[in-house]
């Protein structure tokens, strides 16, 4: 008996280690999700680097008492699927999002960002941020519109004067 109580706690101190270790971790309800769906979205979250796993509620409650988030206790009612990534925040939240949006019957509940429980709407909004390479992409394009703009405008002048000598 002893032996499978050692079994349970080392999987309610895995779980903490996740929930301390990861970016982010999302929270979702998957009933109604045929076999093929399943197979499907863990396809997409293994590519993107998400551990994706389903635990029994009691475990992870106890987990997340451990890890100091136990305001996720009120949304771990019936069959919950965890999405843990330890490096980007965004990838469980955008995948999950957009195969929610796709499948009715895949329902976020809730969330960790940063180590901090985050609400429905804040899960959702990570959804549709852009990844890691886009931000920087982004950021990049914001750096470079200053000099972009400096180089237009000698361009333009050295093209008006060009004119007047001609």
């Amino acid at each position: 008996m002893s032996k499978i109580i050692e079994q349970k706690k080392q999987v309610v101190d895995e779980i903490a280690e996740k929930f301390r270790n990861s970016k982010s971790a999302v929270l979702v309800d998957y009933r109604g999700l045929n076999v093929a769906e399943v197979t499907e979205l863990r396809k997409q979250l293994r590519e993107a680097g998400v551990d994706f796993k389903v635990y029994k509620n009691t475990m992870t409650r106890r987990a997340t008492e451990q890890a100091e988030l136990s305001e996720l206790n009120e949304v771990l009612v019936g069959p919950t699927a965890l999405a843990f990534h330890e490096e980007d925040a965004v990838a469980p939240a955008k995948i999950l999002g957009s195969f929610a949006k796709e499948h009715e019957s895949l329902e976020i509940k809730g969330g960790v960002v940063e180590g901090q429980v985050a609400t429905l709407e804040q899960i959702n909004e990570l959804a549709t941020l852009p990844n890691y390479e886009g931000l920087v992409s982004m950021f990049l394009s914001v750096l470079q519109a200053p000099i972009r703009n400096f180089a237009y405008a000698t361009k333009a002048i050295a093209d008006k004067k060009e004119e007047e000598s001609a």
